[in-house]
C-alpha cells in the first residue's frame, strides 16, 4: 500500500472537533496545532452555557489550559495567532438536530468542514438514561448529518468497554450484545429502531409517574443501569456508547467513518508534557481514596490484566486515523487504543507500583498525600469484600451511634465504609476484567506511515515503561495538574474526602 503522511493529509484542511472542553479533546487539539502548523483551521463546536457563547467558553475553559504550556513557552506568538486566526468557535448543541442552528448556518458550516472528530460524551457511569442517550448516542445522528453534508470523514471516539459482558480476546470488530436480542442489520451493525422506541417508552412512563426532579433523576439512572445490564453492559455509559457506534455505522453508510476505541485513558506518557492530566479518572479516584485514608481494600482480581492507555497515545491514534480517512477511499474502520495485548499489566501490578511509590516518596506529592500512608492497599475477592464491608460497616455504624449520643460528629470509619462501597459499585467491573483488548489493526495502520510520523505520533504500547509511568510520571502529573494546592495550615484540607468518581474514557469527555 502507498505510504501515508499526516502532514500531506491534514495540511490546509479544516477540522471540526466536538467535546473540546474535555480532557482527551484538549490533548488532540494541542497535538494538531503543534505538529501540523499549516492546518487550514480548527472549528470547535461548543454548547452555550449560562449565557456564555462558544468563543467565550473557549477563552475561559480551553485557551488557558495548561495543556498549552509547551506551546506558550516555545512559540507564544504562533499560538496566539493560531487561536485568533484559525480557531473558529461555533455555538451549537450536538443533542439537537442541526445543532440548534438555522438551516442556512448549518449548511454554511458544512461547506467549511473537511473532517469531523466527535469526542463529545457524558462520561458519568451512572448518568440518567435520557441524558446519556442524548449525548452518547442520539447526538451521533446529528454529527453524521453534518459529516454527510460536508462530504467529510467522521472519526467517532468510543471506548473499548463497548465489549460489555463478553469474555476473552476482544478484537477491532463490531460488538454484538452479550445478552438481550437486538436485530442485526445486513451490513453488520445493529438496528436500533426497536430498542430506541422501547427505551423512549420506558423513559416516558417514568417521567409521567415522577414529578420530583431529584427522584426523577434517580429513577432514570436506575432505569439506565437496568437496561444496560439486561442487554449485556455494566453501566449506562458503555451501553449508550455502543449505541453511538451503531448509529455512526448506520448513518455513515458508504462514507468514510472510523471508530477509535480507547481503553482506560490516563495522563500523557510524553506529550505535550509527561503526566499531563485534567480531572480525576478511574484509577485516580481509588488512588486518592487510599491517599486520604478513605479506603484500604477493594474488590478486584489481582492477576487480571487491566487496560490503561496514556492520553497522548490515544490522540496519536486519532490523528493517524484522520490522516488515513482523508487520504484513502471511503471505508468504515475500527481501531482499539489499548495495552493489554502488547504490554499487559495486572491489577496487582498497578496497585504495587502506586503503593510502592507512595510509601517511598509520598512527600513529593504534597497535594495528593497529606501524611504518610498508614496501611497497605488490599485487593480481595468479591465474596471477601462483601464480608469485610458488612463487618466494618456494622462496627462503624455502632461507633457512629456512640459518637452521636455524646454530641460528636459522624464517625470517620463510617465515611470510609461509604467511600469504599461507592468506589466498588462504580469501578469494580473495570478492576476485575475478563477480557483482553487487541489493537492489531491499529498497529497495521501505524506501519503505513513513515518513520518521522511514527516518532511524532507513536501508538505502540510497548514504549510504556510501567514502573516509570505509574510510579513517577502519572503520580507527578496528578499532583501537579489535577489537584489544587492546599491552603497553608489548613486542617480542613487535610480531611478532604476523595473526589466523586466519574468515568474511565473520558475514559474521555
Amino acid at each position: 500500500m502507498e505510504q501515508l503522511s499526516v502532514h500531506a493529509a491534514l495540511a490546509g484542511k479544516r477540522i471540526l472537533i466536538t467535546g473540546s472542553t474535555g480532557f482527551l479533546a484538549k490533548v488532540v487539539l494541542e497535538k494538531l496545532i503543534r505538529t501540523v502548523p499549516d492546518l487550514g483551521g480548527i472549528i470547535l463546536l461548543i454548547r452555550a452555557a449560562d449565557g456564555v457563547d462558544a468563543r467565550q467558553r473557549f477563552e475561559r475553559e480551553v485557551a488557558p489550559s495548561s495543556v498549552f504550556e509547551r506551546l506558550r513557552a516555545e512559540r507564544p506568538h504562533f499560538l496566539q495567532d493560531f487561536f485568533a486566526e484559525r480557531i473558529e468557535c461555533v455555538t451549537g448543541d450536538v443533542t439537537e438536530p442541526g445543532f440548534g442552528m438555522r438551516p442556512s448556518a448549518f449548511a454554511s458550516l458544512a461547506r467549511r468542514v473537511d473532517l469531523v472528530i466527535n469526542s463529545a460524551a457524558s462520561v458519568n457511569f451512572r448518568e440518567a438514561l435520557d441524558v446519556a442517550l442524548a449525548i452518547n448516542a442520539l447526538s451521533v445522528r446529528h454529527i453524521a448529518e453534518l459529516a454527510r453534508a460536508a462530504h467529510a470523514p467522521l472519526i467517532q471516539v468510543s471506548t473499548c468497554y463497548v465489549n460489555g459482558y463478553h469474555k476473552g480476546d476482544m478484537h477491532e470488530l463490531i460488538v454484538a450484545p452479550a445478552k438481550g436480542a437486538i436485530t442485526r442489520h445486513p451490513e453488520g451493525h445493529y438496528d436500533l429502531d426497536s430498542l430506541l422506541q422501547r427505551l423512549g417508552h420506558r423513559m416516558a412512563q417514568v417521567k409521567a409517574e415522577t414529578s420530583d426532579p431529584k427522584r426523577l433523576a434517580r429513577r432514570l439512572t436506575d432505569l439506565g443501569l437496568a437496561e444496560a445490564h439486561y442487554y449485556g453492559w455494566n453501566d449506562t455509559y458503555t451501553f449508550t456508547k455502543w449505541m453511538g457506534e451503531q448509529l455512526a455505522m448506520h448513518h455513515m453508510r458508504g462514507r468514510a467513518m472510523t471508530i477509535v476505541r480507547p481503553s482506560i485513558i490516563e495522563s500523557t506518557l510524553q506529550e505535550p508534557a509527561p503526566g499531563w492530566i485534567e480531572g480525576v479518572k478511574v484509577a485516580d479516584a481509588i488512588l486518592m481514596a487510599y491517599a486520604r485514608g478513605k479506603t484500604s481494600f477493594f474488590p478486584a482480581k489481582s492477576g487480571a490484566v487491566v487496560d490503561i492507555i496514556p492520553a497522548d497515545l490515544v490522540a496519536n491514534a486519532i490523528t493517524l486515523a484522520a490522516a488515513e480517512a482523508l487520504a484513502t477511499p471511503p471505508a468504515q474502520r475500527i481501531y482499539q487504543c489499548s495495552t493489554g495485548s502488547s504490554n499487559p499489566i495486572s491489577v496487582g501490578g498497578v496497585i504495587d507500583r502506586f503503593t510502592t511509590e507512595a510509601k517511598r516518596n509520598w512527600r513529593n506529592y504534597e497535594r495528593l498525600f497529606y501524611r504518610a500512608p498508614k496501611h497497605d492497599f488490599t485487593v480481595v475477592s468479591r465474596p471477601a469484600f462483601l464480608l469485610m464491608l458488612r463487618t466494618s460497616g456494622a462496627a462503624a455504624a455502632a461507633w457512629s451511634s456512640v459518637r452521636r449520643a455524646v454530641g460528636a460528629g459522624p464517625s470517620p470509619a463510617l465515611e470510609k465504609v461509604r467511600t469504599t462501597r461507592l468506589l466498588a459499585v462504580t469501578f469494580s467491573f473495570y478492576t476485575a476484567p475478563q477480557y483482553r483488548f487487541h489493537n492489531t489493526r491499529l498497529m497495521a495502520l501505524a506501519a503505513r506511515f513513515g518513520n518521522e510520523d511514527l516518532q511524532r505520533y507513536p501508538v505502540d504500547a510497548r514504549i510504556i515503561n510501567w514502573n516509570d509511568y505509574l510510579g513517577r510520571i502519572h503520580m507527578t502529573g496528578l499532583n501537579r495538574y489535577a489537584l489544587r494546592p492546599r491552603s497553608p495550615g489548613s486542617t480542613a484540607a487535610a480531611m478532604q474526602a476523595a473526589p466523586q468518581p466519574s468515568a474511565p474514557l473520558e475514559m474521555h469527555t
